[in-house]
């Protein structure tokens, strides 16, 4: 008997291990580029701003206008990627991106970058929403939230990588005529369709069709993954249309949106919040590197401590509040190295609280309401966090002069996340309890 357990959990391991190095690199190398691509405006801001004669305001309206169109085409691109498979969809949503990415270096003016935003936005819709729904078609829950925090250690490592190299291409200014905030942009789009290319040929949409893996571990996976989605369709199943009247799916999408907004707003508005302590271009994207590469190691380590520990609910709660003690003690400090600290705990507490979040929501959600509800929930998130959230800090900026004011409404949004988290864990336990009282 002893033989058999040993035997199945090496089964289990080394499934799980080949799938993960077969798939969460190139997913991970993907999302890299796709925040580098919705992010790297921040840099371009720097110089094209004064070029194109964009407010404070008027930058942070385009900059949500991502957002909004995000919140437009999220549901419907996720129930695309069910309909015609990952592979296809994936790749679909990367080469438009890329090639959209690259054409903002074509703007002249706040309307054409205001069309460039949105229509990016559009074409990047679905793409986390469908690479979580995905990871469900491939990990056992039990590995999911640090699977899902490993995927998403690529957002911050994208600013991470992105603001020096972004930096360096800002110095490329005037090379052939061509100002540095075009090199950017064309030079960080086009290896996105390169890459949606490659996802035609490499991504494998279903366990049973993963010739790459062993018969016996093609059988494993498949139906360790089947008993999972069984179980997942045994909680009730709320329709398409009921999905989004319910309090758990906007409640989820409430407590989304706090990281949302804290790290959009500091995706888009930190190099300029750095470069008013009197950087230079260079100094700024190094110095912009420095939050996002502590953060990318503390999230996977978090997302880790959750799986280890199986306790979901404070794992998600502590970011959150990481992030209103940063942001409030941000607003109040003038020096350069406090702010640069106090903006990492704030990039920790929005990075950490990822990977707990999404194992938690997708084991709340029916497998039949999976793909809307975690694109729904993204989506509203996008819209709160970043469509009207990177506003209001152009706003509160405007009104003020202060880019540390401006970090205040965040403070606010991250105790009420918390008070609704704390009460939807609560009732979806005491659900759970009665599931199982009634089953005996």
């Amino acid at each position: 008997m002893e033989t058999i357990i040993t035997d199945a959990t090496r089964l289990e391991r080394e499934t799980v291990r080949k799938v993960t190095w077969r798939l969460l690199p190139f997913l991970m190398v993907c999302y890299l580029f796709a925040f580098i691509d919705r992010g790297n405006i921040g840099m371009a801001a720097l110089q094209m701003n004064q070029d194109i004669g964009l407010s404070p305001r008027m930058f942070g309206f385009a900059s949500s206008l991502f957002f909004i169109a995000y919140f437009i085409f999220e549901v419907p691109s996720n129930l695309a990627l069910q309909r015609f498979g990952a592979r296809k969809w994936l790749a679909r949503i990367m080469i438009t991106w890329g090639f959209i990415s690259a054409s903002t270096a074509l703007v002249q003016g706040p309307n054409s970058l205001y069309f460039a935003r949105f229509v990016l936005g559009a074409a990047e819709a679905g793409f986390f929403p469908g690479v979580v729904l995905y990871l469900t078609y491939w990990i056992p829950s039990a590995y999911r939230a640090r699977i899902v925090a490993l995927f998403m250690v690529a957002i911050p490592a994208a600013s991470f990588v992105a603001s020096p190299i972004s930096a360096l291409l800002l110095q490329m200014d005037g090379m052939w005529g061509i100002r540095g905030w075009h090199w950017l942009f064309v030079v960080e789009g086009l290896p996105t369709v390169l890459l949606g290319i490659v996802c035609l040929f490499y991504l494998t949409d279903k366990p049973e069709q993963a010739t790459w893996l062993s018969a016996q571990q093609r059988e494993w996976l498949s139906r360790t993954m089947h008993q999972e989605a069984a179980a997942r369709t045994a909680k009730t199943h709320v329709p398409l249309w009921k999905l989004f009247s319910t309090p758990q799916v906007w409640g989820m999408a409430l407590v989304c949106s706090c990281a949302s907004a804290a790290g959009s707003v500091l995706n888009v508005w930190q190099p300029q919040l750095l470069k008013s302590f009197g950087l230079s271009v260079m100094e700024t994207g190094l110095i912009n590197s420095i939050p996002y590469a502590i953060a990318s190691v503390l999230m996977i380590w978090w997302g880790r401590r959750s799986d280890r520990t199986g306790e979901r609910r404070w794992h998600t709660a502590i970011p959150l509040l990481l992030i209103g003690a940063g942001m409030g003690l941000a607003s109040t400090t003038h020096g350069l190295a406090p702010v640069v600290v106090l903006l990492s705990l704030v990039l920790i507490g929005a990075y950490s609280f990822k990977g707990p979040f999404w194992a938690m929501a997708t084991s709340w959600l029916a497998t039949g309401s999976a793909a809307a509800g975690l694109a729904g929930i993204n989506a509203v998130s996008n819209l709160i966090g970043g469509g009207l959230m990177v506003n209001v800090y152009g706003w509160v900026k405007d009104a003020t002069g202060s880019y540390s004011m401006a970090l205040l409404p965040i403070v606010l949004m991250s105790l009420v996340s918390v008070g609704i988290l704390l009460y939807l864990s609560r009732k979806s336990r005491v659900a759970a309890g009665a599931m199982k009282a009634a089953t005996r």
